[in-house]
């Protein structure tokens, strides 16, 4: 199972240009202000705002902006931009399924503007729920195998198949590598659960967050993968776009 986060590929690439990490710290603001505004600025009493802030530091957003973005939020200064979340449901090249989750302050404009890009690029809007059912909600925690442990104490792990093992009993469901990174899928209810029991084993984890996994994956040819492709980094240049989620079948 995975949910082939587009966004969670792009912030673990080794080189990303100052262009995309500062429009990636940008929509990270928001996603802070939009949890902020729902349910206040503590994260201990805010699990979506915890989320968030756990997301931002994957994406290594310094501390500094993620306090801005939590004060500004909290003391009213975005009340003007009524931020909202939005979500669009969509087919791509090949038939793939593919759903767009974005941050908004105008939500008939960003609908026109995704309308556009998926046209250009061989996709289509579907109707709310039309591939929504293909999809599970899923709780995924990251954690970048660069931090296994070298000691001789038996803390940790040592190799990719303790650290597997050690995500497996800590609660995940599932686990799936994307490079050096280990995504482990759980119960959304479960998340914070699990992320203590990985820290309990002096696991670090990358980021935590709420994901759409493909119950079925589908695959393409070369071909369609680099036409997906193409889609998938047209809709992240979007201002609104915060993730993508596809079934297509990745090596």
């Amino acid at each position: 199972m995975s949910g082939h986060s587009h966004a969670r590929t792009i912030k673990h690439q080794k080189t990303i240009t100052d262009q995309k990490r500062g429009q990636m710290f940008s929509k990270m603001a928001r996603v802070i202000s939009v949890a902020v505004r729902e349910g206040g600025p503590n994260p201990e009493t805010n699990s979506k705002l915890k989320i968030a802030i756990e997301q931002a530091k994957g994406s290594n957003l310094p501390k500094e902006n993620i306090e801005r973005a939590i004060k500004r939020a909290s003391g009213g200064e975005l009340e003007e931009e009524k931020l909202e979340e939005v979500l669009f449901e969509a087919y791509g090249p090949g038939g793939i399924a593919i759903i767009i989750e974005g941050i908004t302050n105008n939500k008939n404009r960003t609908l026109g503007e995704i309308k556009q890009i998926l046209s250009h690029y061989g996709g289509k809007l579907v109707s709310g729920g039309g591939v929504k059912w293909m999809f599970e909600r899923k709780g995924c925690i990251t954690i970048n195998s660069k931090f296994l442990s070298t000691s001789e104490s038996g803390n940790g792990a040592k190799t990719k198949e303790e650290l597997e093992l050690i995500a497996i009993e800590a609660g995940a469901e599932d686990v799936y590598w994307q490079d050096e990174m280990l995504d482990a899928y759980i119960k959304p209810e479960s998340l914070e659960e699990v992320k203590k029991n990985l820290e309990a084993k002096n696991i670090k984890t990358d980021s935590a967050s709420l994901d759409w996994v493909a119950k079925e994956e589908i695959s393409v040819d070369e071909k369609i993968k680099e036409a997906c492709q193409k889609l998938f980094e047209a809709l992240d240049e979007n201002e609104a776009v915060q993730e993508i989620y596809s079934n297509i079948k990745l090596p």
